[in-house]
C-alpha cells in the first residue's frame, strides 16, 4: 500500500489531500482516464455537484474494475470550469472518498469537450 506524507518542509495541505505518496515498485499501478459526469446510460446531471459526484462514481467503478479500490488511490487531478468550484468538491470528495487523502492537484480552466461538462478527474492507483 502506498504511504502519504507531507514534508515539514513544504506548506501544510489542506485537509482533504497529502504532498505525496510513496509506493515500491514491485506492484500493479493503475492510470485512470479522466472521468466526467457522465453516467452510464450517457446522460450529464445538471449542477456542479451532481457532475463531481458522478465523476467521482466513474472513478470508483474504474478502480473496482481493475480490482482496487479507494484506498489504493495515490492521486487525483481535477479540472473544473467554473469559479468558486472547490467548497463543492470538498464536500462532494469527502462523501465520496471519506477520509482517504491521496496526493492532488485542482484546476479551474477555460472548458472540456463539451459545454455542458463542468468536471473532469484523472486518478491513479497501486497495489502490491
Amino acid at each position: 500500500m502506498p504511504t502519504f506524507f507531507n514534508p515539514p518542509t513544504v506548506h501544510a495541505p489542506s485537509p482533504s489531500y497529502s504532498h505525496a505518496a510513496a509506493h515500491a515498485l514491485s506492484g500493479r499501478r493503475l492510470v485512470i482516464s479522466g472521468q466526467i459526469g457522465m453516467a452510464p446510460d450517457g446522460t450529464v446531471p445538471e449542477g456542479l455537484e451532481a457532475q463531481i459526484a458522478q465523476a467521482f462514481d466513474n472513478l470508483i467503478a474504474v478502480l473496482r474494475a481493475g480490482d482496487m479500490d479507494i484506498a489504493n488511490l495515490v492521486k487525483i487531478v481535477t479540472y473544473v470550469t467554473v469559479p468558486d468550484a472547490i467548497v463543492p468538491f470538498r464536500t462532494v470528495r469527502q462523501a465520496k472518498l471519506g477520509d482517504h487523502r491521496c496526493a492532488a492537484t485542482f484546476l479551474q480552466i477555460a472548458a472540456l469537450v463539451r459545454p455542458e461538462l463542468l468536471v473532469e478527474i484523472e486518478g491513479e492507483a497501486v497495489a502490491d
